[in-house]
């Protein structure tokens, strides 16, 4: 009999055959992965009409390790600020000392310069996530 291999479990239902183990809906993923091959493809000759069942689970997972990567990273940063709550610039301070998200860096500088205009920061957790 053939031994499980560790990531075989992505594939197989956990908490339900039909959601599995997956924090991020699968339908949801689904239907940002056509309307983005859509856009895309407006130029081409069509967009993907259909989409294998496995394609949204491995979104999922990779999804779920890029939002773990980047909070470890920002709580990093907390911490080396001495705080206990992740405010945006914690955030914003992950991404510019990490060349793997550098395709962020634009979203974060245009977020900060925006978000921090209206009513001030006074520190008393005006920008906690």
């Amino acid at each position: 009999m053939r031994q499980a291999r560790p990531y075989s479990g992505i594939f197989c239902g956990g908490v339900s055959a039909r959601t599995g183990p997956h924090a991020l809906p699968l339908a949801r993923i689904k239907k940002i992965m056509k309307r983005s091959a859509g856009e895309a493809a407006a130029a081409a000759d069509g967009g993907a009409r259909m989409i294998s069942c496995e394609a949204p689970v491995v979104f999922s997972k990779a999804c779920e390790l890029f939002v773990a990567e980047l909070t470890r990273r920002a709580w990093a940063a907390t911490l080396d600020g001495k705080r206990r709550t992740v405010h945006r610039e914690d955030v914003a301070t992950a991404v510019h000392n990490t060349d793997l998200f550098d395709f962020l860096v634009d979203v974060v500088t245009a977020d900060t310069a925006g978000g921090t205009g209206g009513g001030g920061h006074d520190g008393d957790g005006d920008g906690a996530l």
